[in-house]
């Protein structure tokens, strides 16, 4: 096969691992600079353009799009998508799980467990917000945010009050989530592709810091998952229509809690910790489904 990776840095591990693993399986894997593709949008005709020259038609494109360039990645991605190129994971399903807010709208119509979640606009409602999740403390979280930044835990009302109104002085939006005592600075994340879990591992927060990303310090650990646990990533990758994701949860006395669902997972974390070869996985789920034109984006824009 012939692959396209959308990506700004081919140096990443997660990037470098991809592409050994789909040259190991003998096919080829062009790195393209997300930013660097021109869209020349014309009826029956849709090209993109590299370097001043017409990109060679892919049978697959894995978006490896990164959350500051959302917009223009997804209209990149798209005009793959009117060429019948097929996405690992298609714009659509991109656009829901980075938009935080309407992806926690669409897991709680299915029934999935969260954090009790709060959104409003302005900092006039900040006590009943507080009031609603259950009180201080309290996870604040810009809607925009990623990688950990842009979310604060608000120990008491007060500063939960403080930390809203400063936010909403800068007109940013804002997620109010009830903290999760049992879960201990740790999270579970979950990597599904194509509708099964095929790799996990535990993010362990450094002393003193509440938050487990691998960006802010967390480390990475073996973890076997429950059932439970398994079923709801599965549920949750297929409510935003991803084919691949890693699905980030707290262990809660009351079950399995999602807290986000992310498209670009990184790879690195989760091959150490789980010794599985995750970049072989997605490539071989390529090999399996990549076939032209089978994208929803193709058919309704």
């Amino acid at each position: 096969m012939r692959l396209a990776m959308l990506a700004r840095n081919p140096k990443l591990y997660s990037h470098r691992r991809l592409v050994e693993a789909a040259e190991a399986r003998g096919h080829s894997l062009d790195v393209i600079n997300t930013l660097r593709v021109h869209v020349n949008i014309t009826s029956n005709n849709p090209v993109l353009r590299y370097g001043g020259q017409s990109l060679p038609r892919y049978d697959a494109v894995i978006p490896r799009i990164g959350a500051s360039v959302t917009a223009y990645g997804l209209a990149v991605l798209r005009q793959f998508e009117m060429q019948g190129v097929y996405p690992l994971n298609e714009s659509v399903a991109i656009g829901r799980a980075r938009d935080k807010l309407r992806a926690l709208q669409l897991l709680a119509r299915a029934g999935i467990g969260l954090p009790v979640t709060a959104f409003a606009h302005g900092p006039r409602a900040a006590h009943e917000v507080v009031r609603e999740v259950g009180g201080a403390p309290v996870v604040i979280k810009l809607v925009e945010g990623t990688q950990g930044l842009g979310v604060i835990l608000a120990d008491t009302e007060a500063s939960a009050k403080s930390t809203i109104e400063a936010f909403s002085a800068a007109s940013v939006n804002i997620l109010v989530q009830e903290f999760i005592h049992e879960a201990e600075g740790t999270d579970v994340r979950a990597f599904v592709i194509g509708g099964r879990v095929v790799a996990a591992m535990k993010r362990v927060g450094v002393t003193g810091e509440f938050r487990s990303n691998l960006h802010r310090g967390g480390l990475p650990e073996a973890v076997d998952i429950s059932f439970e646990e398994r079923l709801t990533a599965v549920r949750a990758a297929a409510v935003l229509g991803l084919n691949v994701c890693g699905v980030d949860m707290l262990r809660s006395d009351r079950g399995p809690l999602v807290i986000e669902v992310n498209a670009s997972p990184g790879i690195e974390g989760v091959e150490r910790a789980s010794g599985i070869d995750v970049a072989g996985e997605i490539i071989s789920f390529l090999e399996a489904s990549a076939r032209p034109g089978a994208t929803e984006t193709r058919g309704n824009g």
